[in-house]
């Protein structure tokens, strides 16, 4: 079994470069926070990219 990590997916464009690099190591999840934010793009982006990227 691969160790596991979380990855913090904000729907910009860093957050999938780190998601790749944690993949290629880790046996990965994804979270996203509603923190204030005044519209959902950043929480549908951070959804579609773990989506493509399967993880939960």
């Amino acid at each position: 079994m691969r160790p596991r990590a979380i990855v913090l997916l904000s729907g910009g464009l860093d957050s999938p470069t780190c998601l790749a690099w944690a993949q290629a190591r880790y046996e990965c999840i994804a979270i996203s926070f509603m923190y204030g934010q005044r519209s959902t793009t950043e929480l549908d982006a951070a959804k579609a990219l773990a989506q493509r990227a399967g993880v939960e």
